[in-house]
């Protein structure tokens, strides 16, 4: 992104970047930032909180709301998920759309774009997987989509090469309102370090199990301490709902959550640029998705 010139104006807003599960929102949001704010794995509904990252372009400075995928809830935690997604949108200045060009205007997509059509907001369309899908199919889902909710411009991209992405970024910059930053000119994102941690890891979990069990845990960091030799020791539970989830999290004789230990203390040494002490262990806790305390690092309305 193109650096500030301090004598002009400058403009700053949040960009609430929405879209089904698996859409490539949190691909979309890290490559805009241009660094990883939020966790990406193959599975559906990784993103379980708004995460907020900062990016220049020019003299705007804009906040990406990554915010959970939109479907069809079918338990608290679900609803509590796709509560802070359009609580994000309703939020932003843009509402950024991010359609799966492969899938389609499927069921999800016609939900949310019906919803935005009934909205007043600055609206954008984002048609992902560009690199994937001719552009025939791209074009007439382009006309599609906008004849079912009116958009102020269409994009068509690739989060995962960056393709088209920089036009994106230069149109939002446009659109956001004049005004002072918000933020630090070097302030990546809003979330703590303590709750990115946790990410971390949960997104290593995420990538070694399957079916329903990554849906079924959660990952909090319960201490943090800092050292003088410029090191870190980070304490961290994994909570499951039952014993037999709380074997496979482990893997035989533990090698499971030592190579997640390892994996993800490597990449926090990597972002924080310090020697990371990291240890892991997993407890079962019944119903935590019931759990109103689960719910309030993630800022998600247990009510909702």
């Amino acid at each position: 992104m193109a650096d500030a010139d301090p004598n002009a104006a400058t403009r700053c807003g949040f960009v609430a970047v929405i879209g089904a599960p698996n859409a490539g929102k949190s691909t979309l949001t890290n490559r805009l930032v241009g660094a990883k704010v939020s966790i990406v794995t193959a599975k559906a509904q990784t993103t379980r909180h708004r995460v907020s990252g900062v990016a220049a372009c020019g003299q705007s400075q804009l906040v990406y709301v990554d915010t959970p995928g939109i479907f069809a809830p079918r338990r608290r935690l679900d609803r509590a998920m796709v509560a802070a997604a359009w609580t994000g949108a309703a939020d932003a200045d843009i509402r950024l759309l991010l359609i799966d060009a492969r899938k389609g205007l499927d069921d999800e997509a016609a939900h949310i774009l019906a919803a935005l059509a009934g909205a007043r907001a600055h609206r954008v369309l984002a048609l992902n997987k560009i690199d994937l899908v001719r552009r025939e199919a791209m074009l007439a889902l382009s006309r599609e989509a906008n004849a079912a909710c009116a958009f102020e411009a269409t994009f068509m991209i690739s989060a995962a090469t960056g393709d088209g992405v920089a036009d994106l970024a230069r149109h939002l910059a446009r659109a956001v309102p004049a005004g002072p930053w918000l933020y630090p000119e070097d302030q990546l994102s809003d979330m703590n370090d303590r709750l990115f941690a946790a990410e971390i890891t949960r997104e290593k979990l995420f990538e070694r199990l399957h079916q329903e069990l990554p849906y079924a845990l959660t990952v909090e960091t319960d201490d943090w301490q800092s050292f003088d030799d410029g090191s870190v020791r980070i304490e961290q539970t994994v909570f499951v709902e039952r014993d037999s989830q709380k074997g496979i999290v482990l893997g035989r004789q533990g090698a499971r959550i030592k190579s997640v230990r390892e994996q993800a203390a490597a990449e926090l040494e990597a972002m924080l640029e310090r020697r990371v002490h990291l240890f892991v262990f997993v407890k079962v806790r019944q119903k935590w998705g019931d759990d109103p305390e689960r719910f309030s690092p993630w800022g998600l309305d247990f009510n909702a």
